[in-house]
């Protein structure tokens, strides 16, 4: 038998824990007995001390083990699914589950809200008139068989340990440490029961993970992880220094998917929706249907169409159009040399688009647009952002939050964007 104190300690003076404390400890504060004092005492000292990969294999298997486990074996299709550590105006789930099931693989999505300066995926659903996020088991499984895809919000059963330890890590200064990351997003990743999983782990200032080998350890302890519990998993490291797309909000974010459904949209939401279900596709067997060919001929479009109305919703309601608008325009004749996706998101969450607390309303019409990128020719006097918002009162500190986070150049200056896709871990 063990206690707090002794797992704290040995964690503390840099031991590895055994697996039958880390069993212990996480069933013993998912049931309470071990206080959230301790367990916060706990994750500093993961935090500074670090996990090797047996011990952070044995602590997802016992945050999955305090909940229930998903099962897509009865289904007629291959299962696959994409989790995204967050970002700036990444609304990739929106086009990329109808298209990945319009090749022939279901995808369950349990997807989040948004916190801070991050979307959540159920936020910009939920500006689509009458769609709703909560599905019960079977209503989840009747729908994959049906349409092939769904995005909703994961029910409470699965892994509870990483709810209450989540929570904790927000208000304890330790939501940094990798090992608590990996297995808080494998364990729920995991007890979901998909056969494939692709990650995208973003990399910026508007990521999560602002440094490259820091989120290349993340990416490459996750992959590790879904592996050894035998989900045939990888991940793809992409920028996000830049926002994604042309927007960042709820309603307008659909819209800009929308666009991509129908075969247009930004090219850089394009290039990343197509890469991460190449990647789906390989992951769950498909390897002779090109999801680009499901985009052009109409049958992704299909797909989304019946992915909402199966949720209550109307792909052809009219989307909330926030009440009030302010356009910041460019100074001068030139070249868009910057615009750091952090700015965006931070003006986006005042205009009303995201929340502080969990429990904050959003706006659905709130958000950013942005009318150029970096590399775009721009002229004095042109739109470079329209604010959105119903309340106007909020525009004061958007705008603070977006100085200094884009430059103009002088004409001709020749600005070279990086890579979207930076690198594959496999």
């Amino acid at each position: 038998m063990h206690d707090a104190v002794e797992v704290i300690v040995a964690k503390r003076d840099g031991a590895a824990l055994s697996d039958s404390q880390i069993d212990w400890v996480i069933d013993a504060y998912t049931r309470g007995q071990v206080a959230h004092e301790q367990m916060s005492s706990l994750a500093m000292a993961i935090l500074l001390n670090g996990m090797d990969r047996r011990e952070i294999a044995r602590w997802t298997a016992a945050m999955i083990a305090s909940g229930e486990r998903m099962d897509f074996g009865a289904l007629s299709r291959p299962t696959a699914d994409k989790h995204s550590t967050g970002g700036v105006g990444d609304k990739i789930t929106l086009p990329l589950a109808p298209l990945v099931a319009a090749c022939g693989v279901a995808v369950p999505q349990l997807s989040g809200r948004g916190l801070g300066h991050t979307g959540g995926t159920l936020d910009k659903l939920e500006s689509i008139p009458g769609w709703r996020a909560g599905l019960s088991n079977a209503e989840m499984m009747a729908q994959l068989e049906d349409v092939g895809a769904v995005v909703c919000a994961a029910g409470s059963g699965l892994a509870p340990a990483d709810k209450k330890l989540y929570a904790l890590r927000d208000v304890t200064g330790t939501v940094e440490a990798i090992p608590l990351i990996a297995s808080s997003i494998m364990s729920k990743k995991i007890a979901e029961g998909t056969g494939a999983l692709v990650l995208d782990v973003k990399v910026g200032t508007g990521a999560f993970m602002k440094d490259l080998d820091k989120a290349r350890e993340l990416a490459r302890t996750m992959v590790e992880l879904g592996t050894d519990a035998g989900v045939r998993t990888t991940a793809l490291l992409t920028d996000m220094s830049v926002p994604l797309g042309l927007t960042a909000g709820n309603a307008i974010e659909v819209q800009e998917s929308v666009e991509v459904l129908a075969g247009g949209g930004p090219a850089d939401v394009v290039e990343l929706t197509l890469a991460l279900a190449r990647e789906m596709l390989t992951g769950a067997g498909v390897t002779d249907v090109d999801p680009a060919d499901k985009l052009a001929d109409g049958s992704a479009m299909d797909a989304w169409r019946r992915m909402i109305s199966a949720q209550g919703g109307d792909p052809d309601a009219t989307l909330p159009v926030a009440q009030e608008s302010h356009v910041v325009t460019a100074p001068s004749d030139g070249v868009l040399a910057r615009l750091d996706a952090m700015a965006v998101g931070l003006a986006a969450w005042r205009l009303g688009a995201g929340r502080a607390r969990q429990e904050d309303p959003v706006q659905a019409g709130a958000g950013v647009r942005w009318h150029a990128r970096p590399g775009d020719v721009v002229t004095a006097g042109q739109p470079l952002f329209t604010l959105l918002t119903d309340t106007p009162e909020r525009f004061d500190r958007a705008l603070a939050s977006l100085e200094g986070g884009w430059e103009v150049a002088a004409p001709g200056t020749e600005v070279t964007p990086g890579p979207l896709l930076i690198d594959r871990i496999a």
